[in-house]
């Protein structure tokens, strides 16, 4: 078993008979939803509602039943991955595109469990992993020389040679900040920018993180 499935099958132990869940995004969050098919199948009874069209439509083709939060504005218990992990359990997250669901899901929620290998602990956000920003496409350029400005060396995320295009038809501005000193301040700066949407920083919004090592697994608490 890989350090991936470890740490999100081991996830799959906090989901409980009739949990409103919600279902990340990732490859890492992929082995929490296969395990949570099976213990569907076993009797669990659950509704999940997916923070991307990904995982909506692994959702639809495993009949995990799905709901929105138009019926379920309070989600009990989700479990998504990360890009990035420090010593606080503020993350970094978007390297899918996800980002904006994903940020949307976790702040209805009760409780928000991440699910990582330790490649993904870091002192500081920013070491390893871009920051990603997500844009409405109109303000590109506005939103690009911002950023610059700010010293974030933004780059337009581009796939198979054409900008890639986020679930809600966005952008997506991928910064190279290295260490942020100041992840609060940051978050809410790059926020400020007309055409911005929300950025990758998640600060505060996850309590428990499981690492997956290859000592075994790590179950990390912040608050």
């Amino acid at each position: 078993m890989n350090l991936k499935q470890m740490a999100g099958e081991k996830a799959a132990d906090y989901v409980k008979d009739g949990m409103v869940v919600g279902l990340g995004t990732g490859s890492t969050v992929y082995y929490t939803i296969m395990k949570l098919r099976a213990m569907f199948k076993d009797g669990l009874d659950i509704i999940g509602i997916p923070t991307s069209v990904e995982t909506e439509r692994l959702a639809n083709e495993l009949k995990i039943p799905l709901t929105t939060l138009e019926e379920h504005p309070v989600i009990d218990l989700t479990i998504d991955g990360a890009d990035e992990i420090d010593p606080n359990l503020n993350l970094i997250k978007g390297g899918g595109g996800a980002l904006l669901r994903e940020k949307i899901v976790a702040s209805a929620s009760k409780r928000e469990i991440i699910v990582a290998d330790e490649r993904k602990i870091v002192q500081k956000l920013g070491e390893r992993f871009y920051l990603p920003v997500e844009v409405v496409p109109f303000s590109e350029t506005v939103v690009m020389r911002n950023l610059a400005s700010m010293e974030l060396n933004p780059k337009l995320r581009m796939r198979d040679g054409k900008k890639f295009i986020t679930d809600n038809g966005n952008i997506i501005i991928d910064c190279h900040t290295g260490p942020i000193e100041d992840v609060e301040s940051l978050e809410i700066d790059i926020n400020l920018i007309p055409g911005v949407v929300e950025n990758g920083l998640f600060i505060g919004l996850a309590d428990t993180a499981i690492v997956a090592t290859v000592n075994g697994i790590k179950e990390l608490r912040g608050f």
